[in-house]
């Protein structure tokens, strides 16, 4: 059966998804579209899957390799009319796949990493811009970041802009959302981890030393940390520009600290 009505309760329901971050929560799911992304995704964390017609047969080996050979069979997969996917999609060139995907219920002790590993924690405060957020999640998983925090407050790491722009890392690196930022920097401390803020006041970051376990504060785009945030940290750091530039993007400010980090690991 091929869906060829926009009005469909599932794929009503699909956009939902796309739009709405309470929706997202509420059903404690996400959507995943391109074939890249799809390729990633653990098959256990797939609820549905919904091809176009021309995906059908562009990616019938994918899907077969993904979800058996009987896959067209199976009650979570959909066929959906080129033109009908297209109005779906969240994409200005639709692939023709996209998938529902359950969210990850990362734990706070996910971010230390594995037993025994120098743990490397990035904590992520108010961030708002979708872009900036998915950044950060590739270039941690890049330079050997263990995990993230991120505030309650900050755009949804679900938002299908942030998805995207991970480029397949939302699978890997463990992200915990915090109700209470300075309650778990707290924690972080107590188990021996060293907080360092991003801070226009803070010491030259190349004068540091970041091979023991460290977390590093990241502050919202346009007003960097909060007084109440900032104030948890052991120390507070600075990147060193010259000219007029008074601060960097934030995913380019966590970029440059991040490989600082991994550079000194290496």
């Amino acid at each position: 059966m091929i869906i060829t009505s926009a009005s469909n309760e599932k794929l009503k329901n699909i956009k939902k998804l796309l739009k709405s971050s309470s929706e997202r929560r509420e059903q404690a799911l996400y959507v995943v579209e391109g074939i890249r992304m799809f390729r990633e995704i653990k098959s256990e964390d797939i609820l549905a899957v919904y091809v176009s017609q021309a995906g059908a047969a562009k990616f019938d080996d994918e899907l077969n390799n993904m979800l058996g050979n009987d896959y067209q069979d199976r009650d979570d997969f959909y066929i959906v009319s080129d033109k009908i996917f297209d109005s779906i999609s969240d994409t200005g060139t639709p692939q023709g796949i996209l998938a529902l995907v359950k969210q990850k219920q990362d734990r706070l002790t996910d971010v230390f990493g594995i037993e025994n590993e120098v743990s490397f924690i990035l904590i992520v405060e108010k961030l708002q811009d979708p872009g900036n957020l998915g950044t950060i999640l590739r270039t941690a998983e890049g330079a050997g970041v263990t995990g993230i925090i991120i505030s309650r407050d900050s755009v949804d790491m679900y938002n299908p802009k942030v998805v995207r722009s991970t480029m397949g890392a939302i699978f890997r690196v463990p992200v915990y959302v915090s109700d209470d930022l300075v309650k778990d920097i707290g924690y972080l401390k107590e188990k021996g981890i060293k907080v360092y803020g991003a801070h226009l006041k803070g010491e030259n970051i190349y004068d540091k030393n970041f091979k023991q376990s460290c977390a590093f504060l990241i502050g919202n785009e346009g007003n960097g940390l909060s007084d109440e945030v900032s104030s948890t940290a052991d120390e507070l750091i600075r990147i060193p520009m010259k000219g007029k530039v008074e601060s960097l993007n934030a995913a380019i400010s966590t970029a440059v600290i991040a490989y600082e980090v991994l550079r000194q690991r290496l």
